[in-house]
């Protein structure tokens, strides 16, 4: 069994989680054991597209991390976050409420070329540790800031203390590193409070399956097994 499984990953669910379910049923399938990886994790509290490589796809898991990125997101002003989501211990801030021009000047500023600092609650490792696993025994946590890109930002919709869009982003970009720094940015703090992905590169979540529609029987059905181009 070798292709690509385009996944709804649902809130609450890790990568790993989602990895682990499609592993057993294909290994159901084909009585014996099968490999299955992914192009890049989603954090447990965000949904969306998930891309699963299976059998000899696996070997794609680099080609495709790197592809940019498309999401849905939800922040609150006011209120800062330990993790960046809805999962931390939270804090407020401040209860001023910026004007609308100025929250749209704040978001438009980091379209382009920007350096970002990861958040400490991350997958990137620290002399071999996760990052997460070190914020967590409440040691401290210090990231290089990394370049990164973003393309745009649409669909803002500000309403306080919420504020909506939609962007579009390069791989690598932390969503909740740039929520974070529009809330500083604007003076107030934020978090995320929804994070969406709805496309890797030409992948889209309206081709994408819910795991409660796959099984052992179905798997291979809605299997992508045409090449990748790597070039």
């Amino acid at each position: 069994m070798n292709g690509i499984l385009l996944i709804d990953k649902p809130e609450g669910w890790s990568s790993f989680d989602c990895v682990a379910k499609i592993r057993s049923f294909a290994r159901i399938a084909e009585s014996k054991k099968v490999k299955v990886g992914h192009a890049g994790t989603l954090d447990p509290l965000a949904s969306g597209l998930m891309i699963l490589l299976i059998g000899s796809f696996t070997k794609k898991a680099d080609y495709l991390t790197k592809k940019d990125k498309t999401y849905e997101v939800k922040m609150r002003l006011g209120v800062k976050s330990s993790t960046g989501d809805e999962e931390g211990e939270k804090f407020s801030v401040s209860d001023e409420e910026p004007s609308e021009e100025k929250v749209k000047q704040s978001i438009s500023s980091y379209i382009g070329k920007i350096d970002q600092i990861p958040p400490a609650y991350s997958a990137i490792k620290i002399n071999g540790v996760r990052s997460y696993k070190l914020a967590r025994e409440g040691k401290a946590v210090e990231l290089k800031s990394r370049p990164v890109e973003i393309y745009s930002i649409d669909k803002v919709i500000y309403e306080y203390p919420h504020i909506s869009f939609t962007t579009s982003v390069s791989s690598g970009t932390y969503i909740r590193s740039l929520v974070n720094d529009i809330g500083e940015k604007l003076g107030v703090g934020a978090y995320a409070t929804h994070i969406r992905r709805t496309s890797i590169a030409d992948y889209d979540i309206s081709k994408s399956y819910a795991i409660s529609d796959i099984d052992s029987d179905n798997l291979e059905q809605k299997l992508i097994t045409q090449d990748i181009n790597n070039e």
